[in-house]
């Protein structure tokens, strides 16, 4: 199987001497295409420092990452924004809902912002699989935590990116244990729908289990 994203070398420091922190020590990590990654870890062992580098979030001190054949590294920051809104989808764990935008305006807002035309029946389709076809006019806060976690990932797929990245300690840390499995059964199912890559981090074993392959990171190193 093809791997879509590669980590090579990759180390972040903070500081210098004896006050250097280095969150990133040497990652190599390599992600395979249309499979669901969990990284786990404790508080402070890299985990959202790495989904950061892998998602151009924020740049290595030494390595480097690509995805698909494009080298990060290579973008200007122009490039670099306009890869990261047509390649990958970034799901947040406080959900970045727009307070004064209709649960349909804030799916198509990435879409906006490069002025396209949504595609209306793919966004359908992707609300219809999310159950979120009653709420395209509601506003976010006449919405449960789990109905505002589902226009987040809908906003992520609408794109049809190739990668969605759950950016967060616990992307879904804001919700019961029950809606928590029902949101990370939507998300493997929406990836075998639109052959997507997911790559999650948390630090809860039980939902890392979900996953299609575990990878734990230590001190800002893979463990072996």
């Amino acid at each position: 199987m093809e791997n879509i994203l590669k980590a090579a070398g990759l180390k972040k420091y903070y500081g210098k001497g004896d006050t250097m922190v280095k969150a990133l020590d040497g990652v190599d990590l390599e992600i395979e295409r249309g499979k669901f990654t969990a990284i786990i870890g404790t508080s402070g062992s890299g985990k959202s420092t790495l989904l950061n580098m892998l998602g151009g979030l924020d740049t290595p001190t030494e390595g480097s990452v690509k995805i698909g054949g494009t080298e990060l590294a290579a973008l200007n920051n122009e490039q670099a924004t306009i890869f990261r809104r047509k390649q990958i989808g970034f799901i947040f764990q406080n959900y970045n809902l727009v307070p004064v935008l209709t649960v349909w305006e804030n799916i198509v807002f990435p879409i906006s912002l490069d002025g396209q035309k949504p595609d209306k029946k793919f966004i359908m389709k992707v609300a219809g699989m999310l159950g979120l076809e009653e709420k395209l006019d509601s506003l976010p806060n006449n919405l449960s935590g789990g109905q505002q976690q589902r226009v987040a990932i809908a906003r992520a797929l609408v794109n049809n990116p190739e990668i969605l990245l759950l950016l967060a300690d616990e992307p879904t840390g804001n919700l019961d244990s029950k809606t928590s499995d029902d949101v990370i059964g939507l998300l493997k199912m929406t990836s075998r729908e639109f052959h997507q890559t997911i790559v999650m981090i948390t630090h809860n074993p039980e939902i890392a289990q979900m996953a299609d392959r575990i990878v734990r990171i230590e001190d800002g190193r893979i463990a072996t």
